[in-house]
């Protein structure tokens, strides 16, 4: 019987990730230069020391990374003003609230970029436990964090359900031993998953209660 659910933060509950990609295929596009999508792509959903200030410098000897991330972050800062939570989320924290189901976030960003986002659209109150980078010593794919997440909630990693967008995160939510739903968006849908347990074009393809009802006659 569940009686968790822990949800990703960026390109899960908001976006991010889709709108730093454009962002960085337009600074690509300045420089005639193909953009690397699938170099890219690999490294959503954790911290690592590469950049992709690295991948446009295998390309150009010398470019101004200060000049590039200060254009870079005004246009992250407008573009994430207008930017809405994703389909369906807002609905299934509700339903998770109605069924009395324990809520948590596990993000491998640091808390004051998912606590602003959450506090902005009027989502962190729903939240139980908001586990992040600050929380931990290795991100995502590490299973760190969704065990600290459960820890925080009181409950058995077996009875919680991960909701995730990357690769990354759902590796780490299977290591955790949680039982993992993908909702890939518009960037991370290219990507190749590890074995997950259910995989969601949408919120809004089936209500929670109904997810619930097919993840739990799967383990049965």
């Amino acid at each position: 019987m569940y009686k968790a659910v822990v949800f990703d933060f960026d390109g899960l509950i908001f976006d991010t990730e889709s709108v730093h990609t454009t962002i960085y295929q337009e600074m690509f596009d300045l420089y005639n230069l193909e953009f690397p999508f699938k170099e890219w792509i690999q490294n959503i959903g954790t911290k690592s020391n590469f950049t992709i200030y690295d991948l446009l410098e295998k390309e150009i000897e010398q470019i101004d990374r200060a000049q590039l991330k200060k254009i870079n972050k005004e246009k992250l800062e407008t573009r994430l003003n207008t930017l809405k939570v994703r389909p369906g989320v807002e609905n299934y924290l509700k339903e998770a609230q109605a069924m009395n189901l324990k809520i948590g976030l596990a993000s491998s960003s640091d808390y004051k970029w998912v606590s602003n986002h959450l506090n902005r659209l009027g989502l962190i109150h729903y939240f139980e436990c908001i586990m992040t980078s600050n929380d931990v010593v290795e991100v995502k794919p590490n299973p760190e964090l969704y065990l600290l997440a459960a820890n925080e909630l009181g409950v058995e990693p077996e009875s919680c359900i991960a909701f995730e967008d990357s690769a990354n995160g759902s590796l780490a939510a299977k290591r955790a031993g949680l039982t993992c739903v993908i909702v890939p968006n518009d960037t991370t849908k290219h990507l190749t998953f590890p074995e997950v347990d259910y995989r969601l074009s949408s919120m809004t393809d089936c209500a929670l209660s109904d997810l619930l009802g097919k993840l739990t006659y799967q383990k049965s």
